[in-house]
Order: C-alpha cells, then sequence, then structure tokens
C-alpha cells in the first residue's frame, strides 16, 4: 500500500481558533491556548498519522498589525511557513466580520500557488442562516480551494477536513516516526505550559510581555527537577507575577506542573524564578536567543 504525506499551514488572524484545531485533530495538547490574542508565538508542527497518510500541521502565530520587534518576526514567521506547503488552511472566525487583517493575509499568500481552504471557526454559534450569510460573503473576497465550516471543539467536520486534504497530498515516504506527535523538544514544551498559565492567571498587558527560560532540566529515576525563569520587561510586571507572598507565582508553578507531569510521566520538581529584561520584545539579543529572528550581523 503507498503512503502519502504532506504540509499543511494554519493561517489566520489572532483567537481564529487556530490551535485549538490542531490540539483537536492531534487529539493531544501540543499548542498552549488561551483566549489572549497571540498566545501563539512559535511555528510549531504537529504531526498525525493516519492510515497511510501523514499530516504535518504547522500552527503559526496570529498574523496581526505589530507594535514591536517580537510582532513583526511572528508575522513574518507565519507568512513565511506558508510558502511551499502542501495546503493553506486559512481559519476565519465565523462570528466576526471579515477584516483588514484577513484581506492582508490573503493578499499576501494568494501568488503562492498553494491550495487554499477557508476553514470558518466556531460553525456552532451559527444558526443556518448566519452561515449562509457568512459563507456568501467569503466567497466573494478570494477564490478559496475549499471552503469547509468547523468546529473544532464540538468536533464538527474534522473528519470531513481530513478526508478532503488527503486528496491533496502526494504519495511518498513519511516524514516522521508513526506515533511522533510534534517536532518540538521537552523543554521548548515546558516552557510553554508555564507561559500558558501566566496567561491564563494574569490581565492587561502583563501576558504579552512574558518569555520562559528552561534552564535547566534534570531527570533521576521517578522524577524531573526544573528551573526556569519567568521574563517581563517592567519591574512592575514581576510584582504582579510573584504576587503578595508568592501566590500567584505558586499558582502559575502549581497548574503548570500537573500538566509538565501529564506530558512526562514523572514527578516534577519546578523551581520558578522571575526576572527583568527592560523592553525585550525589541530587543535584537534577545530575540535571537529565542529563535524569533536572525541576527543582522549573520545577514548578508
Amino acid at each position: 500500500m503507498s503512503t502519502k504525506s504532506g504540509f499543511i499551514t494554519l493561517l489566520g488572524r489572532p483567537n481564529a481558533g487556530k490551535s485549538t484545531l490542531l490540539n483537536a485533530l492531534l487529539k493531544e495538547k501540543v499548542a498552549i491556548m488561551s483566549n489572549k490574542p497571540q498566545t501563539t508565538r512559535d511555528v510549531i508542527q504537529g504531526i498525525l498519522t493516519k492510515g497511510d497518510t501523514q499530516f504535518i500541521f504547522i500552527d503559526t502565530p496570529g498574523v496581526h498589525k505589530p507594535q514591536h520587534e517580537l510582532g513583526r518576526q511572528m508575522s513574518k514567521a507565519a507568512l513565511s511557513s506558508a510558502y511551499g506547503v502542501d495546503v493553506i488552511y486559512f481559519l476565519a472566525d465565523a462570528t466576526s466580520p471579515y477584516g483588514r487583517g484577513d484581506e492582508f493575509i490573503l493578499n499576501n499568500i494568494k501568488e503562492y500557488g498553494v491550495p487554499v481552504f477557508l476553514l470558518l471557526t466556531k460553525l456552532d454559534l451559527l444558526s443556518k442562516e448566519e452561515l449562509l450569510n457568512t459563507l456568501a460573503t467569503w466567497q466573494s473576497k478570494f477564490d478559496f480551494t475549499e471552503i469547509i465550516p468547523i468546529s473544532a471543539k464540538k468536533n464538527n467536520n474534522l473528519d470531513t477536513l481530513l478526508k478532503v486534504t488527503e486528496e491533496y497530498l502526494k504519495e511518498g515516504a513519511w516524514f516522521y516516526p508513526e506515533g511522533q506527535i510534534t517536532d518540538h523538544s521537552e523543554r521548548f514544551m515546558v516552557g510553554e505550559m508555564i507561559r500558558e498559565k501566566v496567561l491564563l492567571l494574569t490581565e492587561e498587558e502583563v501576558p504579552h510581555s512574558v518569555f520562559v527560560a528552561v534552564e535547566e532540566m534534570k531527570f533521576s529515576r521517578r522524577q524531573c527537577s526544573i528551573h526556569a525563569s519567568i521574563v517581563v520587561d517592567r519591574d512592575s510586571q514581576k510584582g504582579i507575577i510573584i504576587g503578595k507572598g508568592g501566590s500567584m507565582l505558586k499558582k502559575i508553578g502549581a497548574l503548570a506542573r500537573q500538566d509538565i507531569e501529564q506530558m512526562l510521566g514523572v514527578n516534577v520538581f519546578l523551581e520558578l524564578h522571575v526576572r527583568v529584561e527592560k523592553d525585550w520584545r525589541n530587543r535584537e539579543r534577545t530575540l535571537v536567543e529565542l529563535g524569533y529572528m536572525e541576527s543582522k550581523k549573520n545577514s548578508i
């Protein structure tokens, strides 16, 4: 029996439901989620091997009007990841009107020569009449290869989505071993799980000002000891994350530890610290270290 495989990029504005869809398709949590825009910062690959077909999904940051260098690099990475793939999933929140952000993304990818599927998310929140009106609006905006309304939370139309996608993938060997669900390291996933809890528990500007540096992971027979720093860009944010008597930091650690233990399958000792790196989202050195951009010194 011949095998098929291919790469599918998930694109859309912030909060369009890309990470929710990725986790639903994999039936595993590989992308963190929150109701905060720009939760996804990195390009994340999720791998689904089903029957004789391997789907490699690329989850991307929401494309948005950037307010700092980090935002510019995130949007650049998202659009770049759609070039040369087999299929693009363009996700749009069916409850939100078509806007300039959608137009910007579609104008950028129309020359890529890649089949573009429109996935209208949050299908379960619309009546049939509202859905028909929304479909008519989107059909007039772009020549989509396929249009599939979905609800990742309700698992609506996901099997149909995979069957249709399979028709556009090429015959060939799989890129990853059967059973592997992501190409990211455990260290990366640990950092993301900690950052997710910061997003969950803090408000306003604090979530967007945070990155997590996992400085050490040591495995023993039945335990993993992890030391990580939550980095913010202002002194006032450090106080918020620590909380009164360390209460907020303890909550973040307790929730993150539960997810990490489930992922690693061992008991976890998690030690968290908070430090300040002022205006890190505009600092080339920090963004290069985090992998969001290449050093200008090395560019030609």
